[in-house]
Order: C-alpha cells, then sequence, then structure tokens
C-alpha cells in the first residue's frame, strides 16, 4: 500500500474515533478546559501519533497526517452546516435551565450543574435571584444565557466550569 494512502486512512480513522469518543462522552466541558482536561487531550494527542503516521516520522508524513485532519474537519462542518439533520446529531441542543422564574431540575440533574453554578451565571448576567430570569439556557458551545426582563442589565459572558470539591484544608 501507498505509505500516504496509509497515512490518510490512518489519520481519518483515529479523527472519527475521537469525534465519537467526544459525543458519547460530551464536549460542553470543552468550552473550558480544566487541567484534567489539558492533559487528557496532551496524552490523547501522544497516544494517537504513531496510530496516524506509523512508521514514517518524515516531515511530508506529519503533513499529510495534518492535512487530512484539516480536510475532514472542514468537510465535517461542510456536511453540519448543509445538513441539519447531520448538524443535530453531531451537536447537542441548547438546553432550558430556567423558564419564567421556575428551575427546570431534571435537565439541571440531567447536565450536572449545580445550583451554585446556576446562581453564579445569573449573577454575572446582572440578575439576583432565580424568579427574575425570563430564560436561562446551556448553549451548545458551554455558555448560560441569561433573559431578564430587567432593563438596566450589564452585559457579561459566562462560561460554564467543570468544577471539583475544594480539598484545601
Amino acid at each position: 500500500m501507498n505509505p500516504y494512502l496509509d497515512i490518510i486512512l490512518r489519520s481519518a480513522s483515529v479523527y472519527l474515533f475521537m469525534l465519537i469518543a467526544l459525543r458519547i462522552f460530551g464536549k460542553k466541558e470543552l468550552s473550558q478546559l480544566n487541567t484534567a482536561d489539558v492533559i487528557l487531550i496532551l496524552l490523547i494527542s501522544n497516544s494517537v501519533q504513531n496510530a496516524m503516521v506509523g512508521s514514517d516520522t518524515s516531515l511530508l508524513g506529519g503533513l499529510a497526517a495534518a492535512a487530512v485532519l484539516f480536510i475532514i474537519n472542514f468537510t465535517f462542518k461542510r456536511l453540519m452546516f448543509k445538513f441539519p439533520k447531520f448538524s443535530d446529531f453531531m451537536q447537542d441542543k441548547p438546553e432550558i435551565l430556567i423558564h419564567e422564574g421556575k428551575l427546570d431540575f431534571k435537565t439541571l440533574s440531567k447536565l450536572n450543574i449545580t445550583s451554585d453554578e446556576l446562581q453564579e451565571a445569573i449573577r454575572e448576567h446582572g440578575v439576583e435571584h432565580f424568579s427574575d430570569v425570563k430564560l436561562a439556557m446551556l448553549e451548545i458551545d458551554g455558555n448560560i444565557s441569561i433573559i431578564s426582563d430587567q432593563k438596566n442589565l450589564r452585559q457579561t459572558h459566562y462560561k460554564r466550569l467543570k468544577r471539583s470539591k475544594k480539598t484545601m484544608g
């Protein structure tokens, strides 16, 4: 087999595997990476490097693998734009967290969003109480959007953080 065709097939396989893995394990946490997430990404990239290029450590082999990844990524984005059903499959939908001041506890539980996280998001949007929120949405990129009837709010940008309990003494 042609060594570059081998690199193309290996790179495409790794890309598809990573795409499926992110879809299964969730990508909302990718909106803001913590230390463990960065380490995971570094280790994954190191572990799949040889799977993509095999024994070819040449510059052309690396460029071929990178080119395949860019082309596949570009193609997926175009397909998602052109075919809404494919986009729906690839991306999560926005989720309603609060509607007319009422929290959706089932959705919050499903998404593992704590009351403290939600309170922080509404405070960052200049709203004091849950009851003042007309609509709160967890967007597909992990941001929490807040809509309120209040006219004098400051605009902020809140990214959901994946936090672990602090064990500092």
